[in-house]
Formats: structure tokens, sequence, C-alpha cells
């Protein structure tokens, strides 16, 4: 299904202002593509919900977009259960009320972003880093929404020729990154550590990027299409010294893309 912009009530919000980062025909940047799509994911959220709270640049439109609409009392006894410290410290100066999987195992809805899309509504996440506290938390929730913009389809989980992540324990890490790209030598895949910058801009020497759990994360990098996502997933798992992967299969309940033309929403065909 397909809503052309000028059908989209998301203009206006009450906020006549913002039909200004929208004006037809104009071409919309990517990060206002990304907050259409965040505030349509918003409209499925109902007072009284537990909600998931993702991290990344287009979940932070949807967090904002639910603080003011609770400011504005038009949503009324959410809990939100954050995906990273990052948006925990987002919620809370936006007066959003937190709890976690332990007071609250089952979520109503989640609301996040992704890296890739295929067109099974498979996804890679966590180029951000913060893949393990969103797959915990978007596994148990009724409905997961996830909020793109057309970049980010792909005809294949990979695709893009960007990284998916892997997130590992620090000890032997250089071991783990070998047996991860020796699994998929057969897609031409290369595993790198991810580190921060390095004073002087270059990644070459950088200090290794640490999540929230501290851990450290490896980026797979495919050349070829990996096959079965299912096989793949088991095998990355086995290995001793993976926490967890940021392929996300069969999860997402629905997609919401924003593109030129309008947005686009696909919902999961429930065989």
């Amino acid at each position: 299904m397909v809503i052309p912009y000028h059908h989209f009530n998301l203009v206006t919000y009450e906020k006549p202002d913002m039909e200004m980062l929208f004006p037809s025909p104009v071409v919309l940047t990517q990060d206002e593509l990304k907050r259409i799509a965040a505030y349509k994911a918003v409209e499925m959220v109902e007072s009284g919900m537990v909600v998931g709270l993702g991290t990344g640049s287009t979940a932070k439109h949807a967090v904002d977009r639910i603080g003011e609409l609770l400011h504005q009392g038009k949503l009324k006894n959410i809990i939100g259960i954050p995906t990273s410290t990052k948006t925990h410290e987002q919620a809370l100066s936006l007066g959003i009320p937190l709890s976690d999987l332990d007071s609250h195992p089952v979520l109503d809805i989640a609301i996040d972003g992704a890296d890739e899309i295929d067109p099974n509504l498979n996804l890679v996440k966590g180029r951000g880093g913060s893949l393990l506290r969103e797959k915990m938390v978007e596994g148990v929730c009724k409905k997961f929404v996830v909020i793109v913009d057309e970049s980010k389809l792909v005809k294949y989980i990979g695709g893009s020729g960007l990284a998916m992540p892997v997130e590992i324990v620090p000890f032997c890490w250089k071991f783990t990154a070998k047996r991860l790209q020796e699994l998929f030598e057969y897609a031409g895949c290369v595993a790198k550590l991810r580190t921060f910058a390095s004073s002087n801009g270059m990644e070459n020497g950088g200090l290794p990027f640490v999540t929230d759990n501290g851990n450290y994360v490896v980026d797979l990098y495919f050349k070829r299409d990996i096959g079965d996502l299912k096989a793949a997933s088991d095998a990355i798992l086995r290995l001793a010294g993976v926490v967890e992967h940021g392929m996300f299969l069969d999860m997402a309940t629905t997609v919401i893309v924003a593109g030129d033309l309008g947005v686009t929403i696909k919902n999961k065909i429930i065989k």
C-alpha cells in the first residue's frame, strides 16, 4: 500500500510549520523521509501500551514523537522499554516513563529502524551497536514495526555491501573474527573489528567499539549472497565467543518505507 504525501496526515499534526519539511515537488532529504516513516509508525501506539523504543537516527524521531504526544495529553499511561543507554537517556529527557523486560516480559509494540530489509522483511540491524538489546526487546513484542527510508531496501541480506554486525566477547576476538570470516568464505566475507575513530580521524589504530553490554562488534562484509539465512544464523550462534548477530529473521510484522513518491506499508504475510 502506497500513501502519497499529499494525502498523508503527518504534514500538519497540528503543527502547520511542518508543511515546510515536505513541500511538493521538492525532493525530500533522507532525514525527512525517516521522520515521515517514524511518525506514521507512532500512529499505531495507543494509550496504556508498553512500547519498545528503538535506537538510531530513524527511531529517534519515533521516540521524540511519543514524548510530544505524551506532553500534549494525546497519549497516556505509556511505558517505554529502551533498547540502549542512548535511547534510555533520550526517553528520560522527554518524560517517557520507563521500565524493563523483567517487569514487562511481553510488549504491545516496538518501533525501530533497520539497516537493510529484504523482500521477505528480514532485517539487518545493529550498525549502531545495539543489536543484542534490540533483539531481546523486539523479540517479545506483539507487533514489531520497522521504519526506514527506501535506501534501506535490498535484494538480499548483505546486498548493500555494508556491515552485518556480530556482537562477540572481547576474549580472543581475533580468533572469533577469523572463524566468522571462514564461515562465509564462499560469499567473499571480510570480517573487521569495529573501532572508534582515532584522533587523526582514521579508523585504523582506533580503540575497539564497546557495546552497552561491554562486548566488541565484528562487522561482516559480503560480496555475494550468503544463501539460507536460518542456516547462516544457526552457524554464527554455534561459534563460541559469539553473543548475537544482526540478522533479524522473521521478526518484523510491519515495515513502513518512506520514499520520494510516498509511504509504503508492508505487512508480514501469516502462513
